[in-house]
């Protein structure tokens, strides 16, 4: 059966650089692939952007949401937007080219095998560019931690450049989500891999944001770190 798949896309704020993201998604020539603006009430113009790509592109749609939400509720309601559309693949990507579409095809070959697919920048091959030395930092000892406390060798559990099939959103509850950025990223995962999904890594590139403003806070890495007791907590209940 022909894979019929969702790229996920949360924006806020991204006008300089979402006209040029769609057109490079699209350009890949994936066969069955969309694309899912998620917007969270831009005031630059994104969301406007956004409307006028919608009618360019046959397979492009947008999500409008009422105010600034949140990552992980943004993905949330594009998940349901999608299986409500029969979807049977799901990609979660960034808006200003962190996860470059240049992946997406690969990403697509390997979900043909493997339910859970993330583009990892720690495996073989993978890694990051332009990053200073404190955001690297924290983002192997987040990973390192998750692994840690949950016990799941995953190399890139922080990562948001992911694949999922159907059956697997289908199982995981979603109704039951409460965290955001890094622990959201972390939950899906981990809950994915307590079902006993396969999931397979593979070496992605990360290169810093070059337009506008990264939406990591501390306050976010904090809530990660103080979830994920609760993830092996409730796994143990």
């Amino acid at each position: 059966m022909e894979m019929k798949i969702l790229v996920v896309v949360p924006t806020y704020n991204e006008v300089g650089c979402l006209e040029r993201l769609v057109d490079s998604i699209f350009s890949q020539g994936i066969a069955g692939l969309e694309v899912l603006l998620v917007d969270d009430a831009s005031t630059d113009g994104t969301s406007d952007l956004a409307d006028v790509l919608s009618r360019r592109f046959s397979g492009m749609h947008v999500l409008h949401r009422a105010g600034k939400l949140g990552l992980g509720t943004a993905y949330l309601d594009g998940f349901r937007w999608g299986l409500q559309k029969d979807f049977s693949h799901f990609i979660q990507m960034d808006a200003d080219f962190s996860h470059h579409p240049q992946y997406l095809m690969s990403m697509v070959g390997f979900l043909k095998t493997s339910p859970v697919v993330v583009g990892s920048r720690y495996v073989s091959g993978g890694g990051t560019l332009h990053w200073s030395w404190g955001r690297r930092y924290l983002s192997r000892f987040g990973g390192i931690y998750a692994r840690w406390i949950l016990k799941v060798p995953i190399a890139d559990f922080t990562g948001g450049f992911n694949g999922w099939s159907r059956q697997v959103l289908e199982s995981l509850d979603l109704s039951g989500f409460r965290s955001d950025g890094y622990a959201f990223q972390i939950e899906l995962k981990y809950r994915a891999f307590q079902k006993k999904f396969k999931i397979f890594e593979f070496p992605i590139i990360f290169e810093d944001r070059q337009l506008g403003e990264s939406k990591m806070s501390w306050r976010i890495v904090f809530e990660a770190l103080v979830r994920i007791w609760g993830f092996r907590c409730r796994s143990r209940g």
